[in-house]
């Protein structure tokens, strides 16, 4: 009778101590998600016939890919807080001819069109790279540190020479 009751305390002491070990005040518990993140936004830019690709760079690999279903792809997400009931969400896409046909699952694709940004297309102007910008500063006040005299109109240019006879 004594090893009986030994037995089955120390049996609901090992079951009961996750429960009790969850619910002592100021015991850190982790958050713990598992599969990939969902989330709206990421479903509201998938669009029919879009590659395999293109679904791949936007929702990730799938979590499970199915043997025997080739052309569905299933995303399953599960997220327990601290002091949360387990969330689960799931999406599953189906393909034909690798194009996107279908999507079912917890999360609906929304009604609003995607909205792409406008692109505005602005002239730069040419920028003057001939002078550094401390020969541009000293211009502005005058001082120049050429050597070579200045060519004015003004004033008559020597004939150039022919040396070759």
């Amino acid at each position: 009778m004594s090893k009986s009751f030994f037995f089955l305390t120390l049996l609901t002491t090992l079951t009961s101590c996750s429960t009790v070990l969850s619910n002592l005040p100021g015991v850190y518990s982790l958050e713990i998600q598992q599969g990939n993140i969902i989330d709206q936004t990421m479903v509201n830019q998938l669009r029919p016939n879009m590659s395999k690709r293109q679904v791949l760079y936007i929702m990730g690999s799938p979590m499970l890919v199915d043997v025997f279903h080739q052309k569905r792809w299933d995303y399953i997400y599960s997220d327990k807080g601290a002091d949360e009931d387990k969330a689960q969400k799931r999406i599953s896409l189906f393909f034909e001819n690798d194009q996107l046909s279908a999507i079912q699952g917890d999360i609906k694709p929304g009604t609003v069109p995607l909205v792409k940004p406008v692109e505005t297309t602005v002239d730069v102007p040419k920028r003057d790279l001939e002078k550094t910008l401390w020969e541009k500063l000293t211009g502005l006040v005058g001082y120049d540190n050429d050597d070579t005299p200045k060519k004015n109109s003004s004033t008559p240019q020597p004939a150039a020479t022919d040396d070759s006879q």
